[in-house]
């Protein structure tokens, strides 16, 4: 009984260990982009927000379609009675007041309204700047999915770097203090040894927390959990392609193909709908109606048809300057969205001129680093050849292993400011999603 008892439990623990058990998400640069713009929550609302004006489309349509209303009524006059006096003297005729109920049946139809035909039009310029808001979502995201995954790479590398020069240190310093228990090196030697090694290991903890820091970035933009573990695919050096750094500085900027300066044409085209829909307010407006009552209970007296046919006409006369006023703050404001569009046009081909430098002056930086770090390594290495031979002091060699790690670090950020730059270009030009 025991035994079966033992064997239940391992059972239950096996269940709750895979029902807890990490996802695991392996992902190369073009997957996390396509599995963000999937799975993201901002994204996610955008495209939301373009079915919703669809559905406001389908509403202003509706509004002038026909509109059929059914409506039904019961009167009671509680016994009251009509008093009707034929002759003077004689007592008057009453006729008691039956109770009454109707069932009608409304059919309208708007025949013209100017301001219908616009606001359907705006609705369907709403949905056209729903759309492209949604464009520009999922441009700005996956660009700050590229900018994560590259943090994180270079976080990786960077930790990975500290790991190993720590155990690097800590070899040196394994056969460093043999020769100083025999007196072939001073005491102090071996504490700057120490020294190093502890900083190094306090420099692995913070590169820890910062790779931490960069996964959970990209889990959010990713739209995943917070215990989704991830494994990043694609490598730096296969993503510091020497043809795409060409063809991304060679590219020319076509204005017209800018998701702000597209959101910026429909904004101009809104305001000039509001512009013709306020000198619309000075137009009548026409519609038609049917009516048909059955009555369900008849009173005594009953003149009303059953069928009605008609027609309504609603002309503006006087506003005491209201709708003047709408048409001049329309016009106004038509007037600052197209000055918001041309300094628009010369801030983005300002923009496009700084980030095609940008791009340039990183990709310099980057190959004075790659050189820099070679010279830097070489350096290192001879020194510690030389410290292990007792050629050198232990000063030196922690100097020489600090200007590594920085000329590391120097080359690693080199490396980020590079595939950002390109980013950032290719972010102006609209070419991340293509």
């Amino acid at each position: 009984m025991k035994g079966k008892l033992l064997i239940l439990v391992a059972l239950l623990l096996l269940l709750y260990s895979k029902g807890v058990a990490q996802e695991r998400v392996s992902l190369t640069v073009e997957e996390a982009r396509e599995y963000a713009l999937e799975f993201n929550r901002t994204v996610q609302n955008a495209e939301l927000s373009v079915l919703q004006s669809q559905e406001q489309l389908k509403e202003a349509i509706a509004a002038g379609l026909p509109q059929v209303n059914a409506t039904t009524d019961y009167s009671n006059a509680l016994g009251a009675e009509i008093s009707i006096q034929f002759e003077e003297g004689l007592p008057p005729t009453k006729i008691p007041i039956k109770p009454s109920s109707n069932f009608n049946l409304q059919v309208g139809q708007l025949l013209f309204n100017a301001n219908y035909f616009l606001g359907v039009q705006s609705a369907k310029l709403y949905r056209k700047l729903s759309e492209r808001n949604q464009e520009k979502t999922e441009l700005e995201v996956a660009s700050q999915v590229l900018q994560s995954y590259y943090l994180v790479l270079v976080s990786e590398k960077s930790l990975d770097i500290l790991k190993d020069n720590v155990k690097n240190l800590e070899e040196i310093y394994r056969k460093t203090k043999p020769m100083v228990d025999v007196g072939m090196m001073e005491e102090v030697e071996l504490d700057q040894l120490s020294v190093q090694v502890n900083t190094l290991k306090n420099s692995v903890k913070s590169a820890e927390r910062q790779l931490e820091m960069s996964l959970n970035m990209l889990r959010l933009q990713l739209g995943v959990s917070a215990d989704t573990e991830l494994e990043l695919t694609d490598s730096l050096s296969g993503l510091l392609e020497e043809n795409s750094l060409d063809r991304t500085m060679a590219s020319s900027f076509d204005l017209a193909t800018n998701i702000d300066y597209q959101l910026m044409k429909v904004q101009e085209e809104m305001s000039e709908k509001q512009v013709t829909m306020q000198k619309a307010n000075y137009l009548p407006t026409l519609s038609g109606f049917y009516s048909y009552t059955y009555k369900l209970l008849k009173p005594a007296f009953d003149m009303s048809p059953p069928h009605i046919v008609g027609l309504q006409l609603n002309i503006p006369i006087f506003s005491s300057g209201e709708r003047l006023s709408k048409l001049k703050q329309a016009k106004l404001s038509l007037e600052t969205t197209q000055n918001n569009k041309a300094y628009l046009e010369d801030q983005l081909a300002i923009q496009f001129k700084q980030l095609q430098f940008n791009l340039k002056s990183a990709r310099e930086s980057y190959e004075n680093q790659k050189m820099n770090i070679d010279v830097s390594r070489e350096v290192y290495n001879s020194l510690k050849s030389k410290y292990e031979q007792g050629i050198i002091s232990g000063l030196e060699l922690t100097t020489a292993d600090n200007n590594y790690l920085r000329a590391e670090s120097d080359y690693l950020s080199a490396i980020f400011e590079l595939l950002n730059a390109q980013n950032e270009l290719n972010t102006l030009l609209g070419n991340i999603n293509n």
